[in-house]
């Protein structure tokens, strides 16, 4: 008997996501509930940039 996948999402920011709706149109074109500038807000707030967080090498010759 296969093992049953869970698909469900983490709801560890369901509250804050709560009314957020994102859909593709038949073009291609990026539909949402939000506007741009609230989505960038919540990631910058709630995610983290592992390009940042990475130590820069340097420049010895």
């Amino acid at each position: 008997m296969a093992k049953s996948k869970n698909n469900k999402p983490d709801k560890k920011n369901s509250e804050n996501l709560k009314g957020f709706d994102i859909k593709v149109n038949e073009f291609g074109e990026i539909i949402t509930s939000h506007k741009i500038d609230q989505i960038n807000e919540f990631l910058d707030e709630n995610v983290k940039d592992k390009k940042l967080e990475q130590e820069l090498p340097s420049e010895e010759e």
